[in-house]
């Protein structure tokens, strides 16, 4: 998938476009790629997401914007796998957020982005303080040259699939309904760093992946699955959070992988969350924590014997 950094310079074919967010690319992101991608097909156009970094939210509240549920490159991962061809990465900053609903229109779509054909989901709005909504949009797509279709809400197990949703299951331990709203097990992928060596000090060598999502959508200890390392995904256990026993302040995924010793250094590696064991806590001594942490390995293991896991 071609990725273009900001919208001075056109795309070189005429696109079909879906804008938005896509944080974390669930089932209602899905399913409006899936339009575009056909509409596309049909009409003879490049498939092309417009999103934005960082998330507007981010942009305009940083210390209450909501938990990222995926990082640029994760989400650029995921609509590459829903078949979109390219992305446009517009830099969310002062001069982009005081663009007005015309001059998005003319400068972004119909210049940048030589669309012919956008579709959007029913809660889009755009331009400086929001102004455009979806009437808008249509009534000046004509002028510009392409039509503007709106996709309706997705439902699963009762819920409105949206970024929100998943990350109030995610936040509540709910990994279930996560990957029902997503349509896959939530996951968090980075490369393997070199940590304080202190789980292979205890007898449980850990995979450590400096996060990025900061707040986390979910924290504590897991049943996890890994790929990227080949072959099957590897069963295992996971930490996620700041680790306060050992005095921790920075986010750190530590994966236990079972029955595996293989040096995995500089691996880019996906960590799936399949079921939430408990929160992340305190222990008086690494005594306690080594205790604990070999009853997390014999619940994820357990699980594992019991679950249906869909890999």
């Amino acid at each position: 998938m071609r990725v273009f950094r900001g919208h001075l310079h056109a795309v070189p074919t005429p696109t079909a476009v879906a804008i938005g967010n896509f944080d974390g690319v669930h089932l209602g992101h899905a399913a409006l790629l899936r339009q575009l991608v056909t509409t596309a097909a049909v009409r003879g156009l490049t498939p092309t997401v417009l999103t934005f970094e960082p998330h507007p939210r981010e942009f305009f509240s940083p210390t209450t914007a909501p938990a990222r549920l995926s990082t640029l490159r994760e989400k650029l991962e995921l609509l590459a796998e829903q078949g979109v061809a390219q992305t446009m990465v517009c830099p969310f900053n002062h001069r982009f957020a005081a663009l007005g609903a015309e001059d998005f229109v003319s400068v972004v779509l119909r210049d940048a982005l030589r669309a012919r054909y956008v579709v959007i989901g029913d809660d889009f709005r755009f331009g400086r303080g929001r102004d455009g909504d979806f009437a808008l949009l249509q009534k000046m797509g004509a002028a510009a040259g392409f039509e503007v279709a709106a996709m309706g809400s997705v439902l699963r197990s009762g819920v409105r699939v949206s970024s929100s949703a998943v990350r109030a299951a995610l936040s509540a331990g709910d990994l279930s309904l996560a990957a029902a709203l997503l349509g896959r097990p939530y996951s968090m992928d980075g490369q393997v760093v070199r940590g304080q060596q202190l789980g292979r000090q205890i007898g449980f060598a850990t995979a450590n992946l400096r996060i990025k999502h900061n707040p986390l959508p979910l924290c504590g200890v897991f049943a996890v699955e890994v790929t990227g390392l080949g072959g099957a995904p590897l069963p295992g256990v996971a930490n996620l959070g700041l680790r306060p026993t050992v005095g921790g302040t920075r986010p750190l995924l530590e994966v236990h992988l079972f029955d595996f010793s293989k040096d995995i250094y500089g691996a880019h590696i996906a960590v799936r969350f399949l079921k939430k064991l408990r929160d992340e806590q305190r222990f008086a001594d690494f005594s306690a924590l080594k205790a604990q942490i070999a009853l997390d390995a014999a619940a994820a293991r357990d699980f594992f014997a019991t679950a249906d896991v869909d890999s």
